[in-house]
């Protein structure tokens, strides 16, 4: 008990606060606009931290890449497979926010400074959003996904340097660490942050708010209980036919205990080593697959992307169904399953990154946030128990249809 209060001690006081600022802004009504500062301070104060968080978790990961060479084709067919299954779980939730669309009904506001959200791109702001012309705006959280590749570069220049570039290795590798520690302390007033800003949004948009986060969450709750109990046995029937069914869930139980009572995909790895082994997968592909998985395949995080943007869409009454809002979701939810991995709190980097990229205001990061928080149990559960059946797959299309038969 004392073990689960710990893991969720975060997620509860965030919940808390944000309960407590909604029912001062309740009872106070205007006067509780007062308390807005407090929000935009720490909205500030992460928009300011998740730069060199980003650039510095990217890069230090990629320069500490070892041995990929020589498993070329298991590397190939697990990033295919991780790839596959978390658009298939993002196409999902998007088929399910058509099926039960998000109602219209709270503003955010600074709407006026959106102006340009949901209309098609041009070639300029595709270049734009790709890259940036100084080196300075790399900065910005306005040219995020220009910064992610360009951290991206420098992880594989520092890679191919060698023993040259080892002391920079080690100062990516300190930076990533520093910022780490940098991005929990300020989390840290989460509780006061979110449920000032919280106050400030029901003084002046009353509890409508409430009903589009109802909303959202039942659907990603039922997205995500049907994808496990589903789509997780027909990925297992594709690794292995029902025999395959038998083994996953027959070994799925502890691993999937541990991430709901955790909630950390990393905490669940040793229980999810464990059951990849009794479920027959190979040692070596357990051993790559299940670590990576950890950190970079995220099915539950792909579920709860597509519901921040859905609902963010909503409240600042934009249509989430252009071809070019997919295509760019879909662009998104892949690159915050790498982001989320090995940085705490890294969903809110991710949604940063999505506000960012469709030029939503600041002051869409807080319904982002709410909802990831509410949803974050679920999602650690396809998270976490996704990896091994994942690694039932690539044991399938590395070593054939009978790699089940030799069970470990």
């Amino acid at each position: 008990m004392n073990n689960w209060i710990k893991n969720y001690s975060g997620m509860i006081w965030l919940i808390a606060g944000i309960l407590a600022g909604s029912l001062a802004g309740a009872i106070f009504g205007k006067s509780a606009e007062i308390l807005k500062p407090i929000g935009d301070i720490f909205l500030n104060l992460l928009f300011v931290a998740v730069i060199p968080l980003v650039f510095f978790a990217i890069s230090s990961a990629i320069a500490n890449l070892h041995g990929a060479q020589k498993l070329t084709r298991i590397m190939g067919v697990m990033t295919i497979v991780f790839l596959v299954t978390v658009i298939i779980a993002a196409l999902i939730t998007i088929a399910a926010v058509w099926m039960f669309p998000l109602h219209q009904q709270a503003s955010a506001p600074a709407v006026a400074g959106s102006t340009n959200i949901g209309k098609q791109l041009s070639s300029d702001q595709i270049t734009q959003l790709f890259t940036s012309s100084e080196f300075f705006e790399l900065l910005s959280r306005k040219n995020m996904l220009a910064m992610i590749i360009f951290a991206i570069l420098v992880g594989f220049g520092a890679l191919n340097s060698g023993e040259k570039g080892e002391g920079f290795k080690q100062f990516l590798n300190a930076g990533n660490e520093v910022f780490k520690q940098v991005f929990i302390i300020i989390m840290k007033a989460g509780p006061i942050g979110l449920g000032a800003y919280f106050a400030y949004q029901v003084a002046v948009f009353g509890p409508s708010l409430f009903g589009t986060y109802a909303h959202t969450l039942s659907i990603g709750y039922g997205v995500s209980i049907f994808y496990y109990a589903v789509l997780f046995s027909v990925y297992a029937f594709v690794a292995g036919g029902v025999n395959g069914i038998k083994r996953y869930w027959k070994n799925n139980i502890i691993p999937s205990a541990t991430a709901v009572g955790t909630c950390s995909s990393i905490a669940t790895i040793p229980a999810n080593l464990d059951a990849a082994k009794k479920m027959g997968v190979s040692s070596v592909i357990a051993g790559i697959t299940i670590p990576l998985g950890g950190t970079l395949h995220k099915e539950g995080s792909s579920v709860s992307s597509i519901l921040k943007m859905a609902v963010v869409f909503a409240m600042f009454g934009k249509g989430f169904n252009s071809p070019e809002t997919i295509l760019l979701a879909l662009g998104m939810t892949v690159l915050v399953s790498i982001v989320e991995g090995g940085i705490p709190n890294g969903g809110y980097v991710g949604e940063i990154l999505f506000i960012s990229a469709y030029g939503f205001p600041p002051e869409a990061l807080p319904p982002a946030i709410i909802v990831g928080t509410l949803i974050d149990p679920v999602a650690t559960l396809l998270n976490a128990t996704g990896d091994t059946v994942a690694a039932m797959m690539i044991n399938r299309f590395v070593d054939g249809k009978n790699w089940a038969v030799n069970e470990a």
